[in-house]
């Protein structure tokens, strides 16, 4: 841990307390003082305890460390940079991210626009795509697990559940999990609350079963194959429209969404296809990370990002090319003379 600074706490995991850190060239006798630290990067140290050493390392560390090294580098997955023994336990040093989608959310003053909504939703399935695509299926997605850079850039984190999943169709336990999930997400951002706000399992299966209805066999036909299935019942209801649900989204957002909260998993859309569906294609377009809420892990809202005003040297198609040329008097004062 020599090689680190730790600048402050970010937060605390089932498995371990994360804090802020510099990377630093490690000095015998010197102290780590944030005033005189040399530039280097800063990263997240998430240290995670060993309760009875006999017991080895934790199956959810090992698991994310697992997924993550079976994974290239993806602008759209958090980086595990480093794995490190430290006293009874180890440190996963992962690259550092400002804060998570849930605080964008929490802090938001009205609901995100909706091309902000398709910029964090894109962003998320490329994440997922590109998981699917070397066989992990992430299993805890949500909004607290999404975390968003200074940039506005969104990558998937907490791999403390994955699987490495088989492409074996046979399986009733798929990829399309995932996507169901981030129909989930996809709800919380279009409504600004999530839509099954369930406090324990049973309250949210009920909530569930009050928006999309009561599944049966002929709408599911592997319903009685689950394994806890005739355990519960509830009463016959019929699924309430989502354009009742969320009335101020478009009907593109609406197909996709119902696509993606489907009953039967291998009817949902993939996470590849959705890419391509029409809603990201129908103004407005996904907003740049740039045009993003600015995120904060402590304290106030967060302050928007705005585009500027529009500046009148810009080029623009519909203008003669001589107006957007820029003007050599502009930067005059900043080339050194001689």
């Amino acid at each position: 841990m020599d090689q680190y600074c730790i600048l402050g706490r970010i937060g605390e995991g089932a498995h371990g307390i994360v804090f802020k850190a510099k990377h630093v060239e490690p000095r015998v006798g010197w102290q780590c003082l944030p005033s005189i630290l040399q530039t280097g990067e800063i990263v997240a140290l998430k240290k995670v305890a060993l309760r009875r050493l006999e017991d080895g390392i934790p199956n959810q560390a090992l698991r994310e460390i697992k997924a993550l090294q079976e994974m290239e580098d993806n602008q759209y997955v958090v980086q595990l940079k480093a794995v490190f023994p430290h006293g009874a336990g180890f440190v996963l040093a992962f690259e550092f991210m400002l804060s998570d989608l849930a605080e964008v959310v929490r802090h938001a003053q009205r609901p995100l626009a909706q091309a902000q909504v398709k910029s964090y939703l894109q962003m998320l399935l490329k994440g997922v795509a590109f998981c699917h695509a070397n066989n992990i299926v992430h299993r805890d997605l949500k909004p607290a697990n999404l975390l968003i850079s200074a940039s506005g850039q969104l990558k998937i984190a907490d791999f403390g559940l994955a699987r490495v999943f088989s492409p074996d169709s046979s399986r009733l336990y798929t990829h399309q999990v995932a996507t169901r999930a981030v129909g989930c997400i996809m709800g919380e951002l279009l409504n600004g609350s999530p839509l099954f706000p369930g406090e324990n399992d049973i309250e949210q299966l009920c909530y569930v079963l009050r928006i999309l209805g009561t599944p049966n066999p002929q709408v599911w036909p592997e319903l009685t194959e689950l394994p806890d299935y005739n355990k519960i019942s509830f009463k016959e209801q019929a699924p309430v429209p989502l354009e009742e649900v969320l009335p101020d989204a478009s009907p593109q957002a609406l197909d996709l969404l119902g696509q993606f909260l489907l009953y039967p998993p291998r009817q949902r859309i993939a996470a590849s296809k959705a890419l391509l569906h029409q809603y990201f294609f129908t103004a407005p377009l996904p907003a740049h990370p740039s045009e993003l809420p600015i995120p904060q892990r402590l304290g106030g809202p967060a302050p928007k990002a705005h585009p500027g005003p529009p500046h009148i040297y810009d080029f623009h198609v519909d203008r003669p090319l001589e107006e957007s040329l820029l003007n050599p008097e502009l930067i005059r004062p900043f080339i050194p003379e001689g």
